[in-house]
């Protein structure tokens, strides 16, 4: 699944910017109080000329040829429509993990956060405008995954004609049993407890034994809440989380990470392994999904294509 989960590492970053001579690229600045009008209007959110302005300089960046302000047009488009759809998946990249990428590809392309903001801005875009670039393509693997998962469910019907096709077998799948311990930072407060949160963090892991004891662990320090999560099929793990739930044993957790509440950890109390009807349907549409994602156009472009037919786009 690893396009459905895209992640702005550099290596994703420097492919699509194709900077190999960032450091060098010297283009002229646009006025930043350029006049400024809208230009097209996607289910009542306007994109306007400065944007496409921007976004074409980010094109001629990545070394896109042609007609860049039809191209940026149609890119700025289609940012809106995954967006759009973010907003209704629930599905929000935090400030600190954009950031975080952003910083990372500043280090790889040997520039700091201030060099890399001064070359784009030379080249007419900007330091805002490329994270916002990153937000999204960190966050429309995860709302397509949750698009297809929420309308692409398997009946009764559709399961048993499955299993007669693979000769009767029903499939199998892990079944967790899983706790949640979050180590809470407030709002305003990361950069002064985000290391203390870790070592804290850090530090209660080593004292875990079994899903018994993490109330009484947590009960004795502060700002640090425990969640029930129940029983989660395998098919079903949040993909922050999926692998290293997977790779976690009975009785242990998971890596810390840093999130947009804190710092947390996965417990894992229990897992077994299940084959119900419910758990067949499950395995059988994840299996679909990996068969979409490794296909040619995979399922984001299908999803895109779809808000495109169902969207309200005026051109002005």
């Amino acid at each position: 699944m690893a396009r459905m989960t895209t992640l702005m590492t550099r290596g994703v970053l420097v492919a699509i910017l194709g900077l190999a001579t960032l450091g060098s690229t010297m283009v002229m600045p646009e006025r930043a109080a350029a006049a400024s009008s809208i230009a097209v209007v996607v289910n009542g959110e306007p994109i306007t000329t400065y944007q496409i302005r921007q976004r074409a300089a980010f094109l001629k960046l990545r070394r896109v040829g042609g007609n860049t302000t039809q191209k940026a047009t149609d890119e700025l488009i289609d940012e809106a429509l995954k967006k759009q759809e973010m907003r209704r998946q629930r599905v929000s990249i935090p400030d600190d993990a954009v950031n975080a990428a952003y910083a990372n590809f500043a280090k790889g392309n040997k520039l700091t956060e201030a060099q890399l903001a001064q070359v784009l801005s030379r080249a007419g875009f900007s330091p805002d405008g490329f994270k916002d670039y990153i937000r999204v393509q960190m966050g429309w693997g995860q709302a397509v995954q949750k698009r297809v998962r929420s309308t692409e469910r398997l009946s009764e019907q559709d399961v048993v004609q499955r299993m007669l096709a693979q000769g009767g077998k029903k499939p199998t799948t892990t079944e967790y049993t899983l706790q949640q311990v979050i180590f809470v930072i407030p709002d305003g407060q990361r950069g002064a407890l985000i290391g203390n949160r870790k070592r804290e963090a850090e530090a209660m892991r080593a004292r875990f034994q079994s899903c018994d004891s993490t109330y009484q662990i947590a009960g004795g320090l502060r700002d640090v809440t425990v969640r029930d999560l129940g029983r989660v099929a395998q098919p079903e793990l949040p993909g922050l989380w999926k692998d290293a739930v997977m790779q976690t044993s009975p009785g242990r957790t998971t890596p810390a990470k840093e999130t947009e509440r804190g710092v947390e950890f996965i417990a894992v109390c229990q897992a077994r392994k299940i084959s119900d009807d419910k758990a067949a349907a499950m395995v059988f549409q994840a299996r679909d999904l990996e068969a979409l994602n490794d296909s040619e156009k995979g399922p984001d472009a299908k999803v895109l294509a779809d808000l495109r037919k169902e969207a309200q786009i005026i051109r002005k």
